[in-house]
């Protein structure tokens, strides 16, 4: 069991734009985050169906590992997932339900970095971001998700507080 928080939001309104911080962001079942390219189809992957693309998440301490262990600062937007935690360990939810605030997702798959991440940022991300890139999820109910809100794991008996 664990409990995280979000400690930054991220979206981008087509492919290619920067990420842009939010504090508090609409999440859709089904559709994603209102706002964000991936929510109306127009985002660089958006063609690739079968993958689920309501939501990613990126770990902010595989971010500061990339810093401290490849010397390659990003700013978390730079990552281009929506959302930022904090102490989840996100690649343990694949497959499995998870609360942000009032949110419910599920854990599809891995979020690994590519080629493209890396052409956006700089030499070395995709090396270093590999297996800690994050996580994709769909959304099963919807709501706010607000920079604070407490992530927890479906499984926890006492849930998000």
């Amino acid at each position: 069991m664990f409990k995280g928080e979000v400690v930054s939001i991220h979206i981008a309104p087509r492919a290619g734009l920067p990420m842009e911080a939010r504090a508090q962001v609409q999440a859709i079942a089904g559709r994603g985050l209102e706002g964000d390219r991936y929510f109306d189809g127009s985002g660089y992957w958006s063609n690739n169906s079968g993958v689920d693309r309501d939501i990613t998440l990126i770990e902010i301490e595989a971010i500061e590992a990339l810093d401290r262990e490849k010397k390659i600062t990003i700013t978390p937007g730079a990552a281009r997932r929506n959302l930022v935690t904090r102490g989840v360990p996100l690649n343990h939810l694949v497959g499995r339900e998870f609360q942000v605030g009032a949110v419910r997702l599920h854990g599809t798959r891995l979020c690994e970095p590519c080629q493209y991440l890396e052409s956006l940022t700089t030499q070395g991300v995709l090396s270093g971001l590999i297996h800690r890139a994050g996580l994709r999820a769909r959304i099963i109910a919807g709501g706010a998700i607000k920079v604070g809100d407490l992530i927890a794991d479906c499984a926890s008996k006492s849930g998000p507080t």
